[in-house]
């Protein structure tokens, strides 16, 4: 019933698929003061509406999935029974967790929040399904504190809805919410989608502008001059001419005699270069989500310096997103393991989870190698030198790699500093000559 009174709304709005939100968003945000009152179902709606029917909606939620996911993601434990469970769970048909974290993240970028819900088996399997946002009426938190969160109710009243997930308690059903671009002081995330949708709006309208612009222009129609004796005669033309009207490439021949002259009328519509405005539209709208501007097909310099130069601070801020979503993913994982360890000993409930992901960009990769290249010689040679010991010449090099050493550190050998020939090779403890050996002859 909410759902039906909401499209009702929605369809009275002077809003269409093309004007997303034309007067702002301000509006729907009501007191300032207040970070928990705020028309979210109007906003969550009109960002499902936009990534419905906007090419450059979809296109950005799109991206930011293909950046954050890829083509997959693994999870994985150092403890046998843990990892054997987390694959069970991972592709269990019911769950399906690697491919339904695409769509997963699609919410995320819609609406800013991600409502998990739990349902556990008898065997302690937990079965995962993601909730709309638009149906969370109200989020409750403990009375001391809004980070402890207890119960999300699908009505006003709070008496029907799921209760958030107790760790100390054994739960058939239960949920976990994740928010993003939370404020502080509000128990509901924003989506970054949210922001762009005026921008998003003003973009189509001002481009469906142009095309009606541009197909006015183009329109035509004759107009055909002659001495006619009276009205019905001229009407009887018209009623001919219409019928059979002259078809595009074709030849009209005229006679001179009867006075008849043929021309053409069109629309004098001044359809003056409006790039420079739908430029600036569009980079307010690729602002916004920190995309550059050759993400949405429209090359910003004919070089590769700047295109590289723009994606420094989008890589870096998709990093963050990325890191933050798989710590989603551990989470639910983690409740998943500790659920299951009620009943199946050989899980581990403190068991470390972790997942690999895609690289964000590739060139990561390149520049990681071009710098373990120039770095290692001189650390290598430092190591030879005996300035550093092994642990230190191991945290550099992995450094370099930007990754971290956590292993057991092994026994480097090092190279001998003359050139090969010129010192006899070392020999190590294990091949000296005991005392009592005979000498050689």
């Amino acid at each position: 019933m909410l759902n039906d009174a909401l499209e009702a709304s929605l369809s009275l709005s002077p809003e269409r698929d093309n004007n997303f939100f034309t007067t702002g968003l301000s509006g729907l945000y009501g007191d300032p003061l207040n970070r928990n009152t705020w028309d979210r179902k109007r906003i969550f709606a009109e960002s499902l509406r936009a990534w419905r029917v906007n090419p450059i909606a979809r296109r950005i939620v799109k991206l930011i999935t293909s950046f954050i996911i890829g083509k997959g993601i693994t999870i994985k434990s150092e403890h046998p029974g843990t990892q054997t469970f987390l694959q069970e769970w991972w592709n269990h048909r019911l769950n399906k967790v690697g491919k339904n974290a695409k769509r997963w993240k699609d919410e995320d970028t819609r609406t800013g929040n991600l409502f998990l819900l739990f349902t556990v088996g008898e065997d302690g399997m937990s079965f995962v399904r993601a909730v709309p946002a638009e149906q969370i009426a109200e989020i409750k938190t403990k009375d001391n504190d809004i980070e402890q969160e207890t119960k999300y109710t699908k009505d006003e009243i709070g008496e029907d809805g799921w209760d958030a997930y107790d760790p100390n308690t054994s739960q058939k059903s239960f949920m976990l919410h994740f928010a993003s671009n939370k404020p502080v002081g509000s128990t509901w995330g924003e989506a970054d989608l949210s922001p762009l949708l005026v921008w998003i709006g003003r973009f189509s309208s001002w481009l469906e502008d142009r095309v009606r612009l541009n197909r006015f222009r183009t329109i035509f129609m004759y107009v055909v001059s002659g001495q006619y004796k009276n009205e019905a005669e001229r009407a009887a033309r018209e009623t001919k001419i219409n019928a059979n009207p002259p078809k595009a490439g074709s030849v009209l021949v005229q006679n001179a005699a009867s006075g008849e002259v043929w021309s053409i009328l069109s629309a004098q519509l001044d359809a003056f270069d409006a790039s420079v405005d739908g430029l600036a539209i569009k980079k307010m709208i690729l602002s916004g989500i920190g995309f550059p501007l050759h993400y949405l097909a429209e090359p910003e310099s004919s070089t590769t310096t700047t295109a590289d130069a723009a994606g420094t601070p989008t890589f870096r801020t998709l990093e963050e997103s990325q890191d933050e979503f798989f710590e989603n993913l551990i989470e639910n994982a983690r409740v998943a393991v500790e659920v299951r360890s009620r009943t199946d000993k050989s899980v581990d409930a403190k068991a470390v989870i972790t997942i690999d992901g895609p690289d964000i960009t590739e060139r990561d990769n390149a520049t990681l190698a071009l710098a373990l290249g120039r770095a290692y010689p001189p650390l290598a040679d430092l190591f030879d030198r005996d300035g550093i010991d092994d642990k230190e010449f191991l945290r550099l090099v992995y450094k370099m790699f930007a990754e971290v050493w956590t292993g057991k550190t092994p026994r480097i050998k090092k190279k001998p500093l003359t050139a090969p020939g010129t010192q006899p090779p070392a020999t190590s403890p294990d091949s000296e000559a005991e005392p009592t050996d005979p000498k050689d002859e």
